[in-house]
């Protein structure tokens, strides 16, 4: 039996209210685990500053009596906690991009080769910093942010010459990961073992390298970035429905992927270039958020955004716990971490294929 219009409106309405509130309540769960995270993040360190001494510190303001904990707080700790989350947000937003412009749901930022290239940028700065007479804290983002561009710009051209088609994309970003990468080897090849030692650290992925101008530069381009992926909310829901339909309903999808494609590696390289590669989080970051909210991207990119920051600061925490003297560098963490989430996907995947 067909139930009268009002009554299908009534339920209709009432969906869409039950809805809303399981949206809310997610946003306001990941915040505030971001909000705890960062908090156990400010505290953990060897220094040993309890809460109560983080509280203080932050009233009395970077100048306050305490000058040795106000340098530990704010000169240490605050710049490496909101790189951290400006990292995490930039890469959790990127890979939902790069997953839904490739509909593909093991697709991350470093797909088309943008962590080689930066990594590749480094290892020039770190070899040949001296002759370029640029110091090397300025050197080394600069110029992994230079190639990681160069990259998408190899990239691009392609998808200029021959369709923007999620498989091509995905054929040239592995040809420009296996360039850099053989540029990369070669460099360490050559480096002597102090120089080597740099670089290798460097790949790890450590947020021991912010500073509050890194997270000046990276904070803005994810600020300029952001509201734009936004205004492509819609389209980029519209094509999770697949690139027929999309185009049925009237969507230039090869316009809606260039565009994103630019975006995201901008946000690739704002967050690699300041602190090295960091894995998974683009990866994962878009599933915590789908999980939650569903597929809708209005709703799907912030919240991956805000996911990507929670991974990035608890994996700093857990590194600070692990080795209290040194903190483990936050790329290995989320490498060893990540993994077996990675064959959960996989696996979960190909479950869902065989049903």
């Amino acid at each position: 039996m067909t139930l009268p219009i009002s009554a299908q409106t009534d339920s209709m309405r009432l969906g869409y209210r039950q809805a809303s509130q399981r949206h809310r309540l997610a946003f306001l769960i990941i915040g505030s685990v971001l909000l705890a995270l960062v908090l156990a993040d400010l505290v953990s360190g060897p220094s040993g500053m309890s809460l109560a001494d983080i509280w203080k510190t932050l009233l009395a303001g970077p100048w306050g009596a305490d000058r040795m904990n106000a340098i530990i707080l704010w000169q240490l700790r605050m710049p490496q906690t909101i790189m951290g989350i400006v990292v995490g947000a930039c890469l959790g937003l990127a890979g939902l991009k790069m997953q839904t412009i490739l509909d593909n749901p093991l697709a991350s930022p470093f797909t088309l080769g943008f962590s080689a290239a930066a990594g590749f940028g480094a290892a020039i700065a770190i070899m040949f910093g001296g002759v370029l007479m640029i110091p090397l804290s300025i050197a080394t983002p600069l110029i992994a942010f230079v190639m990681t561009l160069a990259a998408c710009g190899m990239v691009y051209v392609v998808a200029m010459l021959r369709g923007a088609s999620a498989g091509l994309l995905v054929l040239a970003g592995i040809a420009v990961m296996f360039f850099f990468q053989s540029l990369q080897a070669l460099l360490q090849f050559l480096a002597s073992p102090e120089v080597l030692q740099q670089i290798v650290f460097w790949l790890f992925g450590s947020l021991l390298k912010a500073s509050w101008s890194g997270v000046a530069v990276a904070g803005t381009i994810f600020l300029v970035c952001f509201p734009i992926a936004m205004v492509d909310s819609w389209k980029l829901t519209v094509l999770r429905l697949g690139d027929a339909n999309a185009s049925s309903l009237g969507l230039s999808v090869e316009s809606v992927r260039r565009r994103s494609f630019v975006l995201i590696a901008l946000l690739t390289a704002a967050a690699v270039s300041f602190v090295g590669t960091i894995g998974f989080i683009g990866l994962i970051a878009p599933h915590m958020a789908r999980a939650l909210v569903g597929e809708d991207h209005r709703l799907t990119l912030p919240l991956s955004a805000l996911s990507g920051a929670v991974l990035v600061v608890a994996a700093s925490v857990i590194g600070k716990v692990i080795s209290p003297a040194g903190a483990l560098p936050v790329g290995i963490v989320t490498a060893i971490a990540g993994v077996p989430v990675l064959f959960a996907l996989i696996i979960n995947r190909s479950g869902g294929q065989k049903r």
